[in-house]
């Protein structure tokens, strides 16, 4: 099936871009990588009149510094996130849940702003913004917001992006020394994951001096593991006292049931794959 006839539009600048979607409005869906959009395109089930094309928009490209966050432009690929050398020194955890996430196609071709814009819950990136304290920062008619990432994920599939605004960076706090790990749990390769864990964990002489847990697929939207983070701090990095923490790890979710897994089955799993996810972490 191939998707219904629209405009197509290509801005060069942001302000362009919002000028398209102030003229246009619900008519209009904007596309950044197109990983999200163009399957539901194809098969009708969204049929806009246009379509703003944000792949010319050299400035939403690229990584820098600024003092001590990490700047990423929303068009930034999956792929150039991944390998970037700043990201890897200051963001690990971000390297590690790229790396899972999808195929090398898919990396190359989907961007990092795109795929938190979507919101999906069972999305890759969404845990690692938050247990990193990520701002998202928000172009619209009325100039540029910053929202931190606690209040940027509001439900299934929404976002705090307003209409006609763009998402134009990503803003993520240097965690430079911090250990990182992704675990992810699916049944298949490349899928999207039944329960994912990101733990960032600081660890000094032997004991967890902080620590940050992120949850996918636990709820609507993801979700930060504070519980766990509280109970993690000061303890020593090891099995048992990990194991005690990561017990607590669906406290305050609500985990789908559906054909890959019940509730409870999540629950166990966030349990499991938290305590792994906070052991590589800490590097016991």
């Amino acid at each position: 099936m191939i998707p219904t006839q629209f405009e197509y539009l290509a801005p060069t600048s942001v302000d362009e871009a919002l000028a398209a979607l102030a003229e246009h409005g619900d008519e209009a869906k904007v596309i950044a990588g197109g990983q999200s959009l163009l399957p539901v395109l194809r098969m009708r089930l969204n049929a806009p009149e246009v379509v703003i094309d944000l792949g010319g928009i050299e400035a939403l490209r690229g990584v820098r510094e600024d003092g001590d966050a990490l700047v990423i432009g929303a068009m930034t690929t999956h792929h150039a996130v991944l390998h970037d050398a700043l990201v890897g020194e200051h963001a690990a955890l971000l390297v590690k849940a790229e790396h899972q996430l999808a195929d090398a196609q898919i990396r190359h071709r989907g961007t990092i702003g795109g795929a938190l814009a979507h919101a999906d819950p069972a999305g890759d990136l969404g845990a690692p913004a938050l247990a990193l304290g990520a701002e998202f920062v928000i172009a619209g008619p009325g100039g540029t917001r910053t929202v931190p990432a606690d209040e940027f994920f509001v439900d299934l599939f929404e976002t705090a992006i307003a209409e006609g605004e763009l998402l134009t960076e990503i803003r993520v706090p240097k965690h430079t020394g911090w250990g990182a790990h992704y675990e992810k749990f699916v049944r298949v390769a490349h899928q999207w994951p039944i329960v994912a864990v990101a733990a960032a964990v600081r660890v000094e002489g032997g004991t967890i001096a902080e620590a940050r847990v992120g949850l996918t697929n636990m709820g609507s939207t993801p979700l930060r593991a504070r519980s766990v983070e509280e109970a993690l701090v000061g303890q020593p990095a090891t099995e048992d006292a990990v194991a005690s923490a990561a017990a607590r790890a669906a406290e305050g979710t609500n985990p789908p049931s559906d054909l890959n897994g019940a509730a409870d089955y999540r629950t166990h799993l966030a349990q499991v794959l938290t305590r792994r996810a906070v052991l590589a972490a800490a590097g016991a």
